[in-house]
C-alpha cells in the first residue's frame, strides 16, 4: 500500500477519533482502516494510537506525526488539484522544438494564435534542425518535416508538404532552364548539410522515388543561408515551399519541376507518450491540426520561358522510374 494512503487513513483516525468514522470518510471498512493503521506502525517501529473498546488517542509519537504530517499533505493536495487542472484545462508550460526554417514560415503566427486561444498555457520554442531524444532533452512535441522514420514516436501528420525546386531569375537565365530531373546534374546547387549521402535532389517520376546526384556549390543545415545565397544568383535550391513562397511570390526565385517533386514529405507532430498528455498538449496538438490542414500557401507559378536567355542545351531523355 502506497504510504501516503497508509497517512491518510491514520490522521482520518486520529482526526475523528473513531476507525468507524474513518472508515466512513474514506469510503472502506474499519478492517481496512485499522490495518492501514497497523502498517504505518510497523513501518516507522512505533505505536501512534492507544486503542481500546470505546476510544482512541494519539501517543507521543502519534501526536508528531499528526503535526508534521500536516504541511506535507496539504502540499500532496494542491499539487494533485494542480495536476488534475493541468489534465483537465490547458495551463503550464510547453516545450516545443522546431526546425529553424520555421521562422520564415506561417508557424509563428499559428502559434501566436494558439497563445491568444489558451493564455495559461506558457509556451517554450527551441529552433534547431538536430533530431532529438524527446525525453532526454524534456520535450513536449517536436514538429519535423520529411518521411516519418522514428517507431519509437507517436507521430500525428499535420499536412503534406511541398518542396520546390528554384532559384534567381539571372541564374537560370545564365544556366538555362532544366526541363528534366537529370538536366540538374550540369546545375549549381546550394543543398543540406544535414542530408543523407552525397549531394543529391530527391525527386519523383511516374509516382516512385528517382535521386539525382548533383553538383554542390555550397551546403548547410539551414534553409536561410542556402535561400540568401540562391537570391544572390549562386545556384539552385531544394526547399519546403512553405521557406521560399515570399520570395517565389515577388519573382525572386522562379520554380522548376514542379511536377516532379517528391509528394510523400509531411509536416508533422511527433511526441512521445499517447496516454496522460496534458491538457496543453493535446490542445496544441488539434490545433496545429486544424490550422496545418487550413493553411494553404499560394500556388506557385512555373518558371517562364522569358528568363531562359540560354538555351537549356539538348533535351535528356526522360528519366525512369528508379
Amino acid at each position: 500500500m502506497d504510504g501516503l494512503d497508509l497517512l491518510k487513513a491514520f490522521r482520518e483516525v486520529a482526526e475523528r477519533g473513531s476507525f468507524s468514522r474513518a472508515a466512513r470518510v474514506l469510503g472502506t471498512s474499519k478492517a481496512t482502516v485499522s490495518k492501514y493503521v497497523a502498517q504505518l506502525e510497523e513501518r516507522f517501529g512505533v505505536r501512534l494510537l492507544n486503542r481500546s473498546t470505546r476510544s482512541v488517542s494519539l501517543t507521543d509519537a502519534g501526536q508528531l506525526l499528526l503535526e508534521r504530517s500536516k504541511p506535507l499533505m496539504e502540499m500532496v493536495e494542491l499539487t494533485q488539484n494542480e495536476l488534475q487542472a493541468h489534465a483537465g484545462r490547458p495551463q503550464g508550460r510547453l516545450r516545443i522544438t522546431a526546425p529553424h526554417g520555421f521562422a520564415q514560415s506561417a508557424f509563428p503566427g499559428i502559434l501566436g494564435e494558439f497563445m491568444k486561444t489558451y493564455p495559461d498555457v506558457h509556451v517554450s520554442l527551441h529552433l534547431s534542425n538536430r533530431v532529438i531524444d524527446l525525453v532526454e532533452e524534456g520535450v513536449d512535441i517536436a514538429l519535423r518535416l520529411g518521411r516519418i522514420r522514428d517507431e519509437n514516436l507517436i507521430v500525428r501528420r499535420l499536412r503534406q508538404m511541398d518542396l520546390v525546386l528554384c532559384a534567381a531569375p539571372t541564374y537560370w537565365a545564365r544556366r538555362g532552364l532544366p526541363t528534366t530531373p537529370d538536366d540538374m546534374r550540369r546545375h549549381d546547387v546550394l543543398t543540406y548539410s544535414l542530408a543523407e549521402g552525397g549531394p543529391h535532389l530527391p525527386f519523383e517520376v511516374d509516382g516512385k522515388p528517382y535521386v539525382v546526384p548533383v553538383h554542390s556549390r555550397m551546403d548547410a543545415n539551414d534553409a536561410a543561408p542556402l535561400i540568401g545565397a540562391a537570391l544572390a544568383g549562386l545556384g539552385a535550391i531544394c526547399v519546403p515551399a512553405m521557406m521560399a513562397q515570399a520570395h517565389v511570390e515577388r519573382g525572386a526565385l522562379v520554380p522548376v519541376l514542379k511536377e516532379y517533386m517528391p509528394r510523400d514529405l509531411w509536416l508533422y507532430a511527433a511526441y512521445s507518450q499517447r496516454r496522460h498528455n496534458s491538457a496543453a498538449l493535446r490542445a496544441l496538438l488539434d490545433f496545429l491540426e486544424t490550422h496545418g490542414k487550413t493553411y494553404e500557401p499560394p500556388v506557385l507559378v512555373e518558371a517562364p520561358a522569358a528568363v531562359a536567355a540560354k538555351p537549356a542545351g539538348r533535351r535528356k531523355r526522360q528519366p525512369m522510374a528508379a
